[in-house]
């Protein structure tokens, strides 16, 4: 592990952080929008750029990993309690794990049924399992929806501890990411 301590993360990892915190929300708005259109006007692309995305932050997330787990962390000043640095590190490992699982679960969901995997015409994962099944296809897309929506409760108590980090507690968490 890196032993230089500064006051922000690196650069890469900044980066990584808010591109990823925006190609999920592109895949929020995308599968909401897919939801909103009515049967074949756009809603094949909307569920392509939900999946591009999803595919693209699994890509990212592991550089991601790599980088924050080799370099150091700037420290919260002041510090934490054990609770709030229990808490931090248990939000940042959910949404960790759901960066990591999410993509995985839509990418299955999608073998299962025995499709492609299509991005805007390309098929870019054949089928891979044969015709597929599509009851056990329809389990896992409901799963992979009920944990994409506790995801996003997820996603939000992560934002509003920022902002109560850097507004209430007026420590430099939210800073340390800019």
């Amino acid at each position: 592990m890196n032993s230089t301590i500064t006051a922000r993360y690196t650069p890469l990892l900044r980066r990584l952080h808010w591109i990823i915190f925006g190609l999920v929300l592109v895949a929020y708005i995308a599968i909401n929008l897919r939801e909103m259109l009515p049967r074949g006007s756009g809603r094949g692309d909307a569920l392509a750029l939900h999946a591009l995305s999803g595919i693209v932050v699994f890509l990212l997330v592991l550089p991601r990993l790599f980088v924050r787990l080799t370099n150091a962390h700037p420290p919260i000043v002041p510090g934490l309690d054990r609770f709030s640095l229990i808490l931090s590190k248990a939000t940042h490992a959910a949404l960790y794990l759901f960066l990591v699982v999410q993509p995985i679960m839509g990418i299955v969901t999608v073998q299962l049924a025995g499709k492609p995997l299509v991005l805007f015409g390309m098929t870019v994962v054949p089928p891979l399992f044969g015709p597929g099944n599509h009851a056990l296809a329809k389990q896992w897309e409901d799963i992979h929806g009920t944990v994409g929506t506790a995801f996003y409760y997820v996603i939000g108590l992560h934002i509003l501890a920022a902002l109560w980090h850097h507004f209430g507690r007026k420590d430099n968490t939210l800073r340390r990411m800019l």
